[in-house]
C-alpha cells in the first residue's frame, strides 16, 4: 500500500472544503440578508438530500469495494456545484445548489473517514496521524475565508471553492483504495446490525448530542454578526475551533483506547454542555470566539471514540455503510433538525436563552451516554467485538 502521505493531503483539502460549506454557508446567506428561518430551510433541505445521498454512495462503495473511485465522482461534481452555489444570489438556486452539495460533497465525508480508519489500520499508524490534517485544512480555510471575505467580499468565495476542488480532485487520483473487506457483504448482517440494541442506544446517543453541536455550527457565525463581529472574526472563531482539534488527534494513539468509548463520549458531552452554558452568558462577540477554544474537549474527542465504537460493533463488510450512517446521525438527520427548529429558535428567543436551552440539551447527552456506560462499560472492558457470532451469522 501507498505511503498515507497524500491521504494526509487528501484530508486537508477536503476539510477545507467542508470548512467553506459548513462554517461559511449561514454567513454567506446571512450576508445575502436571508433571515435565520430561511437560512435554517436552506440548509435543512439540503440535510433532506444527506438523508438518502450518503446510504446510496457508502452502499454503492461497499458493493464495488472502492472507496477511492466514489471519492473521484463525487470531489468531481462537488466543485462544480460549489463553484455555483456560491456566484449565486437567488433563493431558488441557493436551494437547488446547497441540496447538490449535500447531495455530493457531504456524502463524501463517511467515506473519507472509512479510508482514513481502513488505512490507519492497514500502515499500523494512528487514526488521529492522519485526521489530524483534516482538522489543520478546516482551521486554516476558516481563518483564509474570513478575511477573503473581508478584503474581496462574498464575490470571492466562489474562485476559491473551485481552485481548492480542482487540487482535491488531482490529489484524490493518487490515494490508496482502502483495503477490501475480508467477508462478503450479506444484507442479512446489516440489517440484524442496525436493528441490535446496543446500537440502536449508540445511534440515540449520537443523535441527543449532535443536535446541540449542529445548532451552534449553524448559527455562530450568524450570532456573531449579530454580536457586532466582522467576517474575519467568524475565521478567527472556526479557526480556534479547528486549530484546537489538531492537538487532540495528534494525541489520539496516547488518549483512545478500546474499551473507553463511552467515557470519552460522556466527558465530551460534559464539555459541550459547559461550553454552550458559558456561551449564553457572553454579549462581546471576540469573548465567544475565543471560547471556542472549548473545542478540545468536545467534537474531536466525541467523533473519534464514536468512529472507533462503531468500528468495534459494526461488521467488518459494511464499514463504510456503517460509517455511513453514523455521519447520516450526526450531519444529516440531526443537522435538519438542528436547521429547522434553530432557525425558528434564533428568532424567537434571546441568544441567553438560545444557548442555555442548546446546552440543555448536551446535559441529556451527559445522561444517557452515563446510562449506557454503565450498562455496557463491562462489556467493553470486556474485550467485545461486533454483534453477538450467534445472531450475526
Amino acid at each position: 500500500m501507498k505511503s498515507p502521505a497524500n491521504l494526509r493531503i487528501f484530508n486537508f483539502l477536503y476539510f477545507a472544503l467542508l470548512a467553506m460549506f459548513i462554517s461559511f454557508l449561514p454567513v454567506y446567506l446571512d450576508a445575502q440578508g436571508l433571515t435565520a428561518t430561511k437560512i435554517g430551510f436552506i440548509i435543512g433541505t439540503g440535510g433532506f438530500v444527506s438523508l438518502f445521498a450518503s446510504p446510496l454512495w457508502g452502499m454503492i462503495s461497499d458493493r464495488s469495494k472502492t472507496i477511492r473511485k466514489v471519492l473521484l465522482v463525487l470531489i468531481f461534481c462537488s466543485t462544480i456545484v460549489g463553484y455555483m452555489l456560491y456566484a449565486s444570489g437567488s433563493f431558488i438556486l441557493l436551494v437547488v445548489f446547497t441540496m447538490l452539495l449535500y447531495f455530493f460533497l457531504l456524502s463524501m465525508d463517511p467515506l473519507t473517514e472509512s479510508l482514513n480508519f481502513q488505512t490507519a489500520e492497514a500502515r499500523g499508524v494512528s487514526y488521529g496521524s492522519i485526521r489530524t490534517f483534516g482538522a489543520l485544512g478546516y482551521a486554516v480555510m476558516s481563518l483564509a475565508v474570513g478575511y477573503v471575505m473581508k478584503y474581496f467580499g462574498v464575490d470571492g468565495m466562489a474562485p476559491l471553492f473551485a481552485v481548492i476542488g480542482v487540487i482535491s480532485f488531482i490529489v484524490c487520483f493518487t490515494l490508496a483504495d482502502a483495503p477490501a473487506a475480508g467477508k462478503p457483504v450479506k444484507l442479512k448482517k446489516l440489517g440484524q446490525f442496525l436493528t441490535h440494541r446496543e446500537t440502536l442506544m449508540f445511534l440515540i446517543l449520537i443523535f441527543i448530542a449532535a443536535v446541540p453541536s449542529r445548532i451552534n455550527d449553524t448559527y455562530l457565525g450568524v450570532y456573531l454578526r449579530e454580536l457586532g463581529g466582522g467576517p474575519e472574526l467568524i475565521g478567527q472563531a472556526w479557526f480556534l475551533a479547528a486549530g484546537t482539534e489538531i492537538l487532540v488527534f495528534a494525541l489520539s494513539f496516547w488518549w483512545m483506547r478500546k474499551g473507553r468509548e463511552l467515557a470519552l463520549i460522556a466527558f465530551a458531552s460534559l464539555f459541550y454542555f459547559v461550553r454552550f452554558f458559558l456561551s449564553a452568558w457572553i454579549t462581546d462577540p471576540h469573548l465567544l470566539a475565543y471560547l471556542q477554544v472549548l473545542q478540545i474537549f468536545t467534537f474531536p474527542i466525541f467523533y473519534t471514540a464514536a468512529i472507533q465504537y462503531l468500528y468495534r460493533i459494526v461488521p467488518e463488510e459494511w464499514r463504510a455503510t456503517g460509517q455511513t450512517v453514523l455521519a447520516l446521525l450526526f450531519f444529516g438527520v440531526s443537522g435538519i433538525v438542528a436547521s429547522y427548529a434553530g432557525g425558528w429558535l434564533y428568532e424567537s428567543v434571546t441568544g441567553h436563552t438560545y444557548y442555555l436551552i442548546i446546552a440543555g440539551l448536551s446535559f441529556c447527552a451527559l445522561l444517557f451516554s452515563l446510562v449506557l456506560l454503565s450498562i455496557y462499560g463491562k462489556k467493553e472492558h470486556g474485550g467485545r467485538q461486533g454483534i453477538p457470532a450467534s445472531s450475526a451469522e
